[in-house]
């Protein structure tokens, strides 16, 4: 690599923060700190004493001049706010002016996966992305690129619709501040459970939507539980707490969750696709008979019946 390739034109061409550190949009100050530390680990000179000349330079030059002027950027909440208000400026620009046609598989694919997906699919990617980012220079300029892009895809898909004209004051506008990615709605509320009931159960779907772009599986996983035993026919919940599950490795959970999802309601775009990747039987996913704990079976019933007369005949 020739020593142009580390003039102020190459390294003008690494803008997105989020994509030089290879975090995702929606990762905090500890996962921000957290992947800053591996990777002044891995550029220190100390680790790279055998490495080659060219490895060397390219750690001289990255580390000081992108990585640590990037982490600056995105310790803080106000550096974060600011770099997320550039990218959405950035994502309307481009949707105004054409649609967003990404070039990366990987970008394509969360363009157009169903929106249930999108967080998980987008964390996932970004993982995959910066895993070997910082192993060799033709590794960092390309998946660099390629997770810029996905920013903004995931960007373009959690802001719905791009906004044509906005009133702006100054660098930032009101409607520019990012804000928590709204949780995805779940299903429709049965019939005989408590507004208050419900809304705790919500609670805990949004939590575990939250920790599953932590990346806190455990901690997504029982806060679906909770939600389910408030709300246990609710399709969304059981589709979720499938995915963390096949995230965790336990196939056999997973399936368990996917089959009510589907049983519950058998348009759930997610559970389907899931049901068809784990070759999931459409026939196991057939609603249950009907049997509920509030209603007994006729010969239970004629007891407690014939209990009820002698208790009352006294």
């Amino acid at each position: 690599m020739p020593h142009a390739a580390f003039s102020p034109e190459w390294l003008n061409r690494f803008t997105d923060p989020y994509a030089l550190l290879g975090v995702s949009v929606a990762a905090d100050e500890r996962r921000i700190l957290k992947r800053y530390r591996a990777v002044a680990k891995q550029l220190h000179p100390d680790a790279l004493i055998n490495a080659t000349p060219e490895l060397q330079q390219f750690a001289g030059q990255v580390l000081p001049k992108l990585v640590n002027p990037a982490y600056q950027r995105l310790k803080q909440d106000k550096g974060r706010n600011e770099v997320l208000a550039t990218l959405r400026f950035k994502v309307r620009r481009l949707s105004r002016d054409q649609p967003l046609n990404p070039t990366a598989e990987q970008s394509k694919q969360l363009l157009a996966i169903p929106e249930a997906e999108v967080d998980v699919f987008y964390e996932q990617a970004v993982d995959r992305l910066c895993d070997r980012q910082y192993e060799t220079v033709a590794n960092f300029e390309r998946f660099t690129q390629q997770l810029s892009e996905l920013n903004l895809v995931y960007l373009r898909r959690k802001m719905g619709a791009p906004v044509i004209r906005e009133k702006r004051t100054g660098l930032m506008s009101t409607a520019s501040i990012p804000r928590s990615p709204a949780p995805l709605p779940a299903d429709p509320p049965s019939d005989g459970k408590s507004t208050s009931g419900l809304m705790y159960a919500e609670r805990h779907y949004s939590r575990a939507q939250e920790y599953l772009k932590g990346k806190n599986i455990q901690a997504a996983i029982q806060e679906l539980k909770d939600a389910l035993k408030i709300d246990p026919q609710n399709s969304s919940y059981h589709c979720l707490i499938g995915q963390a599950y096949l995230l965790s490795q336990l196939t056999g959970m997973a399936k368990v969750h996917f089959k009510q999802a589907l049983r519950l309601n058998p348009n759930n775009a997610v559970a389907l696709k899931y049901a068809q990747q784990l070759k999931i039987s459409m026939s196991e996913t057939q609603p249950r008979r009907a049997e509920t704990a509030t209603t007994p079976p006729p010969e239970k019933r004629s007891l407690f019946g014939s209990l009820f007369s002698r208790g009352t005949s006294r």
